[in-house]
């Protein structure tokens, strides 16, 4: 790709084995990334949390009104409400994601050749990516529900008024404390398996839809700057995963916005309940609020990460 410098050319390529990439870099660059793109995108996230968990009836007649309605709190009320445990634990599960998937390709034998774009060659980025995904769970699923769960209380505005009937914790801690004391360590595990079913197909999507992009894009149009590829790609890689596995991801919110099992028994018992009360349309619920969040937060995430590598690889 014209006018890229080696660790562009090696990011876009997959190939994180060679003499000048080390995995302190790829770790480091993933932390970095992965705190900017939770600021870019956590008040999205909180809109389409808010729309998914609405029972039957919709409380909100549409996204302008949910985002009204939030816009009423204050920023660490409304739109960033639970904001502080999710990013510095994103900083942590990109490091993470990007680390492990760069090894695993290693392991893999995955050959960064551009020439050779066989299936064997996008099957290793598929596993290597559904492998990175694995490796987030243990740290994702608690961090996951206790962001549902604060977002989920944030005030409803109607008419100028608030609704104060709910429950609230004032942060993470309080949250966590509380829901360790009623439900046991377990319940910060609530809604595993649909996370499990989001997360580790969608990590081998992306990584997937992202190379096929970069290659394509910069085959097609290789004067364009590695920073506009990156970035395009990125944010369309995003919104292709997250049309795939919007389902699982509306079931996960509803189990993690009902710790106490009061509402669901499980993933099936939620999605046939969901299901009945507004049919398979509530499976696509905040879609639109999604692909709005999905493109700058994975555009930055994956622009970032490689520019992050540049200047690593240039001055480390």
């Amino acid at each position: 790709m014209a006018d890229c410098q080696l660790a562009d050319d090696q990011w876009l390529e997959g190939n994180p084995g060679v003499k000048d990439r080390t995995v302190l870099h790829d770790y480091t660059a993933g932390a970095v990334a992965g705190g900017a793109a939770m600021v870019v995108g956590y008040p999205f996230d909180t809109v389409k949390v808010l729309l998914q968990i609405q029972g039957g009836g919709d409380r909100y007649k549409s996204i302008l009104d949910c985002v009204r309605s939030v816009h009423t709190q204050t920023l660490s009320k409304g739109f960033f409400r639970g904001l502080s445990w999710p990013l510095l634990s994103s900083v942590g599960l990109t490091s993470i994601f990007f680390g492990v998937y760069g090894t695993a390709l290693s392991l893999l034998g995955h050959q960064g050749d551009s020439s050779q774009r066989s299936a064997t060659y996008y099957s290793t980025i598929v596993a290597a990516g559904c492998i990175g995904g694995v490796s987030q769970l243990p740290l994702s699923c608690p961090v996951d529900s206790l962001k549902v769960v604060l977002q989920s209380q944030i005030i409803y505005a109607q008419g100028g008024k608030l609704d104060t009937q709910k429950r609230f914790h004032h942060g993470p801690l309080a949250a966590a404390k509380d829901i360790i004391r009623t439900r046991g360590i377990q319940g910060l595990y609530r809604g595993l398996s649909t996370q499990a079913l989001r997360d580790i197909p969608a990590s081998g999507i992306y990584m997937t839809t992202y190379e096929v992009l970069t290659h394509t894009t910069s085959s097609v149009m290789p004067t364009v700057p590695s920073q506009v590829i990156n970035f395009f790609s990125g944010g369309m890689s995003g919104i292709v995963t997250w049309l795939c596995i919007l389902p699982f991801d509306v079931v996960k919110s509803r189990l993690q916005s009902d710790p106490e099992r009061k509402l669901y028994r499980g993933l099936w018992d939620c999605a046939m309940k969901s299901y009945k009360a507004d049919g398979g349309r509530v499976f696509f619920k905040g879609a639109l609020v999604v692909s709005m969040r999905a493109f700058p937060v994975n555009a930055v995430t994956l622009m970032v990460y490689s520019e992050c590598l540049k200047l690593f690889n240039q001055y480390l």
